[in-house]
């Protein structure tokens, strides 16, 4: 009876993949270093808009931290299927570490304008879009092969717990002894990574792949497998609507917060909080699934909650309300995420897997970049409700149309040749 219920909780699954020692340590590393990165992208989006009270600048230091995955994305992709990833991910850990460390150092000083904070999280988008691929491709080999997808949706709940506990702390630290110390805990935190990465056992040395006669070569060949295989396309396309439209929500947040429930940075935690109160809910349930099986129409449930609920939230006039619709956004944009990732790590042959993640990383990553670029400019022109409605509405007719092409998808879903 206690292992029935326990499997009806996931937990076998959950144990399952822990089992494996190379991710428990990864995992255990992981956790840390997010719950970090996610003190500082709070602290950052609170800054930013401290610094200027703008729609605009909030949109803009946002896009300079993900529009880097549209530049540099597809050569991550192309750089983690040539080289050791582990390597890669060290020297990104290292270079993330210095950043934090200038940013707490200018901040603390009082030196820090809205200028150089957008230079600095350009250097840190940079730096993650160039890394994102090889962390993307390294968990398989981190696991046996038929916990590849329950290790994708456990590294969601590891994301998004970092997610709710994150801001939680970041809006102690703010709150109390001010917002550059939220980035030097983050300085901090990265070393958990780098500490877990050498105590990994697995063999160092080029994975193994097909290499092109040029890099150029390479990001043409992924590009050329991802927009002609039936699968993959639609779930890049479904995923960059969801990404582009509604997505940006969580980088307009600060100003949400403030102009619109009048609840300073305590209000953001809270909302940071509920989307990754709803993100975890979405990686426990998704965690003890053994298999991709049902995940193309999950997905595509997904998109639609999504657009309803950022629907919702740019409607409340209470932030409790708000809270719960950010609960269901978090939740279905993470079962979007998860179910897409799992669909390509399962469905696209090793070769091929670094170059395609990294195409799911430059949608993921570029694509809120982009929408909140364009939303923060229009809410200084029309305030910050309409233009997330507009996009929550524009996500729903793109998902039903997408619909239309479930089948190419299911095959990806079976690991069929497209």
């Amino acid at each position: 009876m206690i292992a029935r219920a326990r499997q009806m909780l996931g937990m076998h699954g959950i144990r399952r993949v822990f089992a494996n020692r190379n991710y428990a340590i990864y995992a255990s590393g992981n956790t840390l270093s997010l719950i970090g990165t996610w003190v500082q992208r709070l602290g950052v989006g609170w800054l930013a808009w401290d610094l200027t009270h703008s729609g605009f600048w909030l949109g803009a230091v946002a896009f300079a931290d993900l529009f880097p995955a549209l530049a540099v994305g597809l050569f991550g992709g192309v750089l983690a299927d040539r080289h050791e990833r582990r390597t890669i991910m060290l020297t990104g850990q290292w270079l993330s570490l210095t950043q934090a460390t200038a940013l707490w150092l200018l901040t603390v000083t009082g030196v820090i304008s809205i200028h150089m904070l957008f230079v600095l999280s350009l250097i840190m988008g940079t730096v993650t879009a160039g890394i994102q691929p090889a962390r993307l491709a390294f968990v398989p080999s981190l696991v046996r092969q038929e916990d590849i997808g329950g290790a994708v949706a456990i590294n969601a709940v590891i994301f998004n717990i970092a997610r709710f506990v994150g801001p939680a702390i970041a809006g102690v630290i703010i709150t109390s002894i001010g917002v550059g110390y939220a980035f030097g805990f983050n300085a901090l935190t990265y070393l958990a990574l780098i500490i877990a990465l050498h105590a990994l056992r697995v063999p160092l040395g080029t994975d193994p792949g097909r290499r092109g006669a040029s890099v150029l070569g390479d990001v043409w060949s992924g590009l050329e497998y991802a927009f002609t295989h039936t699968g993959v396309a639609p779930v890049l396309l479904l995923t960059t609507a969801s990404s582009l439209l509604v997505r940006p929500a969580f980088e307009l947040l600060p100003g949400f917060a403030d102009a619109v429930f009048a609840a300073g940075p305590t209000g953001l935690a809270m909302l940071t909080s509920a989307i990754g109160l709803g993100a975890l809910a979405a990686g426990l349930w998704l965690a003890q699934r053994a298999s991709a099986a049902g995940f193309t129409a999950i997905s595509f449930y997904a998109g639609v909650a999504s657009a309803a609920s950022v629907a919702l939230f740019t409607a409340a006039s209470n932030i409790w309300v708000a809270a719960c619709a950010m609960v269901v956004c978090g939740c279905s944009i993470a079962v979007l995420g998860v179910c897409t990732q799992t669909l390509i790590q399962t469905g696209v042959p090793a070769h091929m897997r670094g170059r395609v993640l990294s195409m799911w990383g430059v949608v993921v990553r570029g694509a809120p970049a982009l929408g909140a670029l364009l939303m923060g400019w229009a809410s200084d022109v029309t305030g910050l409700r309409i233009p997330l409605a507009v996009g929550g509405v524009l996500c729903f007719l793109a998902a039903l149309a997408l619909w239309r092409q479930r089948a190419g998808i299911a095959r990806l879903e079976a690991g069929q040749p497209s």
